[in-house]
């Protein structure tokens, strides 16, 4: 599943229309509720920041911040975040950020997702690991959350 140590990708194929799948990523509150971040009454816009408190049993102390970085409607949403900023006594503004593209394909039994996120790379050696292993292990639980949330109606 991953090609290098820059990237993760996860796929998976969602029973549910490719619009059902897209409203649960665009649809900052929707995305919110499955993935485990308090968006209530927030909106993703390209090119617009995002915070929320991580609401996910064990990381409330994390801050769910995305730059939005596309949203082609039904086809491709993206962000940019700093992976895993688990110290919250340092500040990771400086450091690069790592792109996640979540991509939609319509299949003949519902929607292709795709999860990628690259630029591990760029992420400062001393957390790069532990950043990709984290993640990784978390797009997995995330997977199956989004799953479940767009199984239900």
């Amino acid at each position: 599943m991953n090609s290098s140590t820059d990237r993760i990708e996860k796929q998976i194929l969602l029973k549910a229309p490719r619009s059902r799948v897209w409203r649960a990523l665009s649809n900052a509150e929707e995305f919110g509720t499955w993935f485990g971040v308090a968006l209530k009454g927030k909106t993703f816009a390209a090119g617009q920041r995002m915070q929320g408190q991580i609401t996910h049993p064990g990381y409330e102390h994390f801050v769910f911040e995305v730059m939005i970085a596309q949203m082609e409607p039904e086809e491709l949403f993206s962000f940019r975040w700093h992976p895993y900023p688990a110290d919250p006594a340092i500040d990771y503004s400086q450091e690069a950020t790592t792109l996640v593209e979540f991509k939609l394909q319509e299949t003949t039994d519902g929607t292709l997702l795709s999860i990628v996120e690259s630029g591990f790379d760029k992420v400062p050696i001393a957390r790069r690991m532990e950043a990709f292993r984290m993640n990784s292990g978390g797009w997995d639980e995330q997977m199956k959350n989004i799953e479940s949330h767009v199984a239900t109606p």
